[in-house]
């Protein structure tokens, strides 16, 4: 009975965020529209340099291990991605976004102060080269045997965490095969993640990288505002199989932007109406 309740909200959630988007389009008007189209500018010199040995032709894993921060939980990595510059230029444009009249989608069921950023239009212009020139390199080498190699669909959306509104965030799993989480900035403190067998990672600044299916959450801040950008990355070839909900082979209803990381496969019988 709940899976039929997630897929009755999963198709009420397509259409009402397709009439969202059309409404922003509409009425808003951006405050930094440069911060809508990726420029390499705003990148951090580490990421980049990560990006280029992992696009060099004798990249091991190996080799990146002695470049990249590892984490005490397994296979959670930090890096920065975006620089401080870019940063507050970005969470500048959220809150006026926030204070407009404009609607706001709820990205998923844990967080009450979000917004989905397809909505507002960063997907073909900022988060798909994002994830296909710049990610998927490191994802590739750091989780090829689930998925890294093979990510060809996203969802991304910025969480905020502030004393008056939501604090923290319960133990759970994401609807991904790869994540990256971005802090952005703002002034707060507490608020650390923690992984599977609850070892704790400090999270005040920079990002994380780590598979989505590793269990984890966010402990309560005690002061302050956070913002959080969460890309939720996909990959058809691994969630076709198996739908990581149901466990079962998924049917499929056509979309025309990105939902939850399936393509169509028509000659397949299967039991699963997730999309």
């Amino acid at each position: 009975e709940w899976i039929h309740a997630e897929i009755e909200r999963r198709q009420s959630h397509k259409l009402k965020s397709a009439e969202r988007a059309a409404t922003i389009r509409e009425i808003y008007a951006p405050l930094h529209q440069h911060v809508y189209h990726l420029q390499e500018s705003f990148l951090a010199p580490e990421f980049l340099q990560l990006v280029k040995y992992c696009t060099s032709n004798d990249a091991t894993m190996e080799g990146l291990m002695k470049l990249i921060q590892t984490e005490a939980a397994p296979r959670v990595f930090r890096f920065p991605v975006l620089r401080k510059e870019f940063c507050k230029d970005f969470i500048e444009e959220l809150e006026h976004f926030e204070q407009s009249d404009a609607p706001k989608g709820r990205p998923n069921t844990m967080n009450n102060y979000r917004i989905l950023l397809s909505e507002l239009g960063f997907d073909e212009s900022f988060f798909t080269p994002l994830r296909e020139v710049y990610l998927h390199p490191l994802t590739a080498l750091l989780y090829s045997d689930c998925g890294g190699s093979c990510l060809d669909s996203h969802k991304a959306f910025v969480v905020k965490y502030d004393m008056r509104e939501d604090l923290d965030l319960s133990y759970h799993y994401d609807n991904a095969e790869v994540t990256l989480n971005v802090s952005l900035g703002k002034d707060f403190t507490e608020g650390n993640l923690f992984f599977g067998d609850m070892r704790r990672v400090a999270f005040a600044s920079e990002s994380l990288l780590h598979r989505g299916r590793h269990m984890h959450g966010a402990l309560p801040i005690s002061s302050g505002t956070r913002w959080n950008l969460i890309i939720w990355m996909q990959a058809s070839r691994e969630r076709n199989k198996l739908c990581p909900m149901c466990g079962k082979r998924p049917t499929l209803v056509e979309s025309d932007v990105f939902r939850d990381g399936f393509t169509m496969d028509t000659s397949s019988n299967v039991s699963c109406s997730l999309t």
